[in-house]
């Protein structure tokens, strides 16, 4: 019998020892493990902590881990058009005075007037003058038996290395030019020959040529061959619109050429292989989500955009509790005319049009050309001086509700100072709530400044954020051909936002003591 009753009483131990029921496990744990507790149990609330985490393990230890940094541009090369020369062919009258002789502009018109009116001979100054139509649009103009200059249209060159041709023997090759004629001639008492394609020879060497065509090099100091020029004048005259030329460095260049009526000028564009940013570049080994339109890494910029806009977030909130916890702490306690003006002021914050003000300042900024970090610093003053009136009335609200309680009565009874009682005794029992807006309030400070910075507001270049990188979107091109540029970034702040959203609801339910278990 007495063995039975040993038995019996160490089975009611077990049972006893098995059968704690809820209330004596609660009253184990303390009050901050059991918010975890209740934490952990809500599966959305840890689906957003998992996000969270791996947000900040990318933005802050992927930036560390990458070999690039943020603003590090990478070059490739590549094939572009490149405006080469401008072509335009001569319709205008051009002049040439002879030597020891001046045709200026008044002399020009009086000599365009007289051919307008059909007269060779007209009078200005008391000076008498006639001209000569000497061949196709080529006129010699003179005074008595001295001829001062002669008008044209087909242009007189020098040839590649050579001086530009005396008067006289652009006058005596006008002449031949002008009548459809080749030959030698005589000038300044020397022999010269014109051929047909034009060319001024002198002893068998080319010492100029004769064209309509203008041709002007877009680039200094290049200087464009006479070979060259007779490609181009070929081409024109054939109606091609792209050829090939060797030139006398044995490069090969692709020429593509197109006229443009309004102006009627020829624009020739050189296809030339050129070291520039490596833009818009496809993701592949080396840039896993390709470049932008800097030719930066996308993913680094990802990395230490998202650094950039969770410290943003932070550092907004951090101002705003601060600022909220002060007003909000004073106005409960106090309560009567301090708790009236400094309500007062939180309505005259609420009617405040921040975004205009956003607006201005940016501009004025832009104006200044502020450094991009000031400017950053100066985003998040702004933005946490205009959001504590929302964490103040919060902060107001559960102090008036405080204050009167016992626990404060007896700190008054114990003399305690009157900032000891709202910051050691009051504010801290504000703690769960304020914990639970500040966690929501970051993915809105985050969206906020993703929506600056997509305005051109926000973070400036070089420093990268969510936001500015979304910003390419602006451009239809970009966001319908380079989803890599802006897609991730939308996912990133997407996640981030829902994940500060998840824990914020995983915390509110947590620190509720009515939250059915």
């Amino acid at each position: 019998m007495a063995e039975d009753k040993n038995v019996k009483n160490q089975r009611e131990t077990e049972n006893e020892q098995l059968s704690l029921n809820d209330d004596r496990r609660v009253r184990v744990l303390s009050p901050g493990a059991l918010v975890v507790k209740r934490f952990f149990r809500n599966r959305l609330a840890v689906v957003g902590l998992v996000m969270l985490a791996s947000m900040f393990i990318f933005s802050f230890i992927g930036g560390l881990i990458m070999p690039y940094g943020q603003a590090e541009q990478f070059y490739t090369y590549t094939y572009l058009d490149k405006e080469y020369v401008g072509v335009t062919r001569n319709n205008d009258l051009r002049y040439a005075a002879a030597e020891g002789q001046e045709f200026g502009a008044l002399l020009q018109s009086q000599f365009l007037l007289a051919l307008g009116k059909g007269n060779t001979e007209y009078t200005y100054k008391d000076v008498d003058y006639h001209y000569l139509a000497e061949g196709t649009d080529f006129y010699s103009i003179w005074s008595g038996n001295e001829i001062l200059a002669i008008a044209y249209k087909d242009i007189v060159s020098a040839a590649d290395g050579m001086a530009d041709p005396p008067f006289a023997v652009k006058y005596e090759a006008l002449k031949l030019y002008s009548n459809d004629e080749t030959g030698a001639f005589t000038a300044a008492g020397a022999s010269y020959t014109l051929d047909a394609d034009g060319n001024i020879l002198q002893g068998g060497e080319e010492i100029g040529y004769i064209s309509r065509f203008v041709v002007q090099s877009k680039e200094a100091g290049v200087v464009v061959s006479r070979d060259f020029k007779e490609r181009l004048e070929e081409a024109l005259e054939d109606d091609i619109t792209e050829f090939v030329y060797t030139g006398e460095d044995g490069e090969e260049h692709t020429y593509k050429v197109s006229y443009d009526a309004s102006f009627q000028v020829w624009s020739v564009m050189q296809e030339t292989e050129t070291y520039v940013w490596d833009q818009y570049a496809q993701p592949s080994a080396a840039h896993p989500l390709g470049t932008d339109g800097n030719g930066m890494d996308m993913l680094v910029r990802l990395m230490y955009g998202g650094r950039v806009s969770l410290v943003i977030g932070f550092i907004v909130v951090v101002i705003e509790t601060v600022i909220g916890i002060i007003m909000g702490g004073i106005a409960g306690y106090f309560g009567k005319w301090v708790d009236n003006i400094i309500m007062r002021i939180v309505d005259v914050f609420y009617c405040i049009p921040s975004t205009p003000i956003i607006i201005i300042l940016g501009a004025t900024m832009d104006n200044m050309q502020m450094d991009p970090q000031l400017r950053m610093l100066y985003l998040m003053l702004l933005l946490g001086f205009l959001g504590w009136p929302g964490v103040a009335r919060m902060v107001r609200g559960q102090i008036l509700s405080l204050r009167e309680q016992e626990f404060m009565t007896a700190t008054e009874a114990c003399g305690i100072s009157v900032s000891h009682r709202i910051f050691k005794h009051l504010i801290p029992n504000v703690i769960p709530q304020l914990i639970v807006i500040c966690t929501m309030g970051l993915g809105s400070v985050i969206l906020t400044e993703a929506t600056l910075s997509f305005l051109g507001l926000g973070v400036k270049f070089p420093f990268a954020s969510w936001g500015n990188i979304i910003s390419d979107v602006n451009n239809s091109f970009v966001m319908t051909n380079y989803w890599f540029i802006w897609i991730p970034a939308g996912l990133c702040l997407l996640i981030t936002v829902l994940g500060f959203n998840f824990v914020g609801d995983g915390l509110r339910d947590a620190f509720d003591p009515k939250m059915k278990r």
